[in-house]
């Protein structure tokens, strides 16, 4: 993994989970949604998806786990097309990073086009900025200085 799909994906986890659930947790790996610093809400093996389906609200439920924040529902067609055997950092940060090559935003990554990156990630991750799904987004600014923190380099 290169300093600048590491930095990205360190963004990714700061954006979904927050620099102060990220502390109180696995580094947010082992993160279930709807989990605040205070309370947190966290699994403890590392085996499968969590599966846990959690009510958000009257309108909205999620399955979303782990430091990117994977529903179920992809878990599986990740480990069949991966090879992925279970719910590990490892295999979290090979199922984000194929997400991410999914959107074609790997070459943006590496090229220092972090806001490019960003653009085309955000149908996958709804708290990057643009993102449609209705929930809290992050400021451009914000994230990009998360990424430059955690090692990444601008073009």
């Amino acid at each position: 993994m290169t300093n600048n799909e590491k930095a990205f994906l360190d963004m990714i986890a700061h954006s979904e989970i927050g620099a102060a659930l990220l502390a109180v947790s696995d580094n947010g790996y082992n993160v279930i949604v709807g989990s605040t610093a205070q309370h947190p809400d966290l699994f403890t093996s590392y085996v499968s998806h969590p599966r846990k389906l959690v009510r958000l609200s009257d309108t909205l439920q999620s399955t979303a786990s782990g430091r990117y924040q994977l529903l179920s529902r992809y878990y599986s067609i990740y480990c069949i097309q991966l090879g992925i055997k279970d719910f590990s950092p490892a295999s979290q940060d090979i199922i984000a990073l194929q997400q991410i090559k999914e959107r074609h935003a790997l070459d943006d990554i590496n090229a220092g086009r972090f806001e490019d990156a960003v653009r085309k990630c955000n149908n996958i991750w709804a708290s990057l900025p643009d993102s449609t799904y209705g929930q809290h987004t992050n400021k451009m600014s914000d994230l990009k200085a998360v990424y430059v923190e955690a090692g990444g380099s601008i073009a």
